[in-house]
């Protein structure tokens, strides 16, 4: 018989432990979350255990560093002071199970929602700020970290904008703000590139309960504008079940400000902080977009990849949120068209979404006791994608719209073309509703712009 996933896997940590003198792994577990790479849990004996890894090498292609000098540098980030993991092994290509590497377990919890549940704001903050000067101030010198080059970056993303199709109106106007408003270039620091709530782990129980026990995840650093890291971990996404506090979903923007400008850092310069909160949600709506693309292309067939990419909407809502007040007042004043009638279940056979409807409803009640672990998040993703065809056939939402995007890119269409925030809005609201309804801002945003 074959060897399975799971064998191999274990053979192949098998001889990276051993290179350090650890022993076999055991209770090996998937762990959920992870856009990207895989995270897996597990013990060497007494030493619990995270592999990070990417089991296929199409998914390092183009990445600007690879597995070895991502240790590197959260090697070095421990050294610094930085509350970064403890790297103890890194895979080699005759250990047969891709790149990545190995650390040392840290206390904690990533869970966004559990955090901000046990967590007072103001130590937790300040601790966030803390540990963001600190990485911003690290020295660098001898480290292959790639450095960004903003101008670049943007043409970068346009061109993968034009590839996905180059027709979602909403992210087309959002580009072309951003190539408008492109801040000059400030000598670069390093930046984690990733440094939002569910890469922080924050004590949960005992005395450290809601302070910050760990920073993981830093495939993404680089060399940039320090204002990047703070806006992406205040982008709406990021805020979870506290979108009114913009600050990590804990704070005010003034006093994340404060509390990064005591800990050492640089001043905030506000216009960029601006500048770098629209660019990133862009790159993270053509983030979920790629999504799809591995999909497709074989790269990871998961359901995960799939459901990821119908996130976008999450993205463009919230663009759209960032930009309205560029608009006339007469067009943040102007109605909203009406909404499509959904589709109204008939009388006779059941129609596709009735369908749907129930093919998820028995998966909830006969399957989901009988998985568990890794298979059970699965199966919660499974029956997420199902809902989502089903509000797709019942609300028949559009995103797309080919022409008004390029129009949008051109600059011939602006906020100030009457009717366009408004038809922009219901786009916004449309699709997200169908692909996740139950998105925090959505109803803050239903609220402002319908009056419901």
């Amino acid at each position: 018989m074959p060897p399975t996933p799971a064998d191999t896997l274990a053979a192949g940590l098998t001889r990276t432990l051993g290179r350090v003198g650890l022993g076999a792994p055991s209770g090996l577990e998937r762990l959920s979350g992870g856009a990207n790479m895989e995270s897996w849990r597990f013990r060497a004996g007494s030493e619990l255990l995270i592999l990070r890894r990417a089991p296929s090498a199409d998914l390092m292609a183009g990445r600007p560093m690879d597995h070895a000098a991502e240790a590197r540098l959260i090697r070095a980030a421990r050294a610094g002071g930085v509350l970064a993991p403890e790297v103890v092994a890194e895979l080699a290509p005759e250990d047969g199970i891709g790149s990545g590497y190995v650390m040392r377990a840290m206390p904690g919890t990533p869970e966004p929602n559990t955090i901000l549940a046990a967590s007072q704001p103001a130590p937790l903050i300040g601790d966030i700020a803390r540990e963001l000067a600190a990485i911003h101030t690290l020295p660098v010198d001898g480290l292959p970290v790639p450095v960004m080059d903003t101008a670049a970056a943007l043409g970068e993303l346009k061109s993968r904008f034009l590839d996905y199709g180059g027709d979602r109106p909403i992210l087309a106007l959002a580009l072309r703000w951003l190539e408008d408003n492109l801040p000059a270039p400030v000598a670069p620091r390093l930046c984690h590139g990733d440094f939002r709530l569910g890469n922080l782990l924050v004590e949960v129980e005992g005395a450290d309960r809601g302070r910050l026990a760990g920073v993981i995840d830093w495939e993404l650093a680089h060399l940039g504008d320090p204002h990047e890291d703070l806006a992406f971990g205040c982008m709406t996404v990021w805020r979870f079940s506290r979108p009114d506090r913009p600050a990590y979903g804990l704070a005010t923007l003034d006093e994340l400000f404060s509390a990064y400008e005591a800990a050492g850092g640089q001043a905030i310069d506000r216009d960029r902080f601006r500048f770098w909160t629209v660019y990133r949600t862009f790159w993270w709506a053509l983030g979920c977009l790629q999504m799809g693309g591995f999909w497709r292309d074989g790269h990871d067939r998961s359901i995960e990849r799939v459901v990821v990419a119908r996130r976008t909407s999450e993205q463009e809502l919230d663009l759209v949120l960032l930009l309205e007040d560029l608009a006339p007042e007469v067009e943040r004043r102007r109605p909203l068209p009406a909404a499509l009638l959904p589709v109204v279940p008939g009388t006779g056979e059941p129609n596709g979404s009735e369908m749907l409807e129930a093919v998820s409803e028995w998966l909830n009640s006969d399957m989901k006791a009988l998985v568990s672990g890794r298979d059970k998040f699965n199966l919660a993703v499974a029956r997420n994608a199902l809902g989502i065809v089903a509000r797709e056939i019942a609300q028949r939402p559009s995103a797309t719209d080919p022409a008004l995007a390029t129009q949008l890119m051109a600059g011939t269409a602006d906020l100030a073309t009457p009717g366009l925030l408004a038809r922009l809005r219901r786009m916004a609201l449309d699709k997200l509703s169908a692909d996740v309804p139950k998105y925090p801002a959505l109803a803050e945003a239903r609220a402002r712009w319908e009056g419901n």
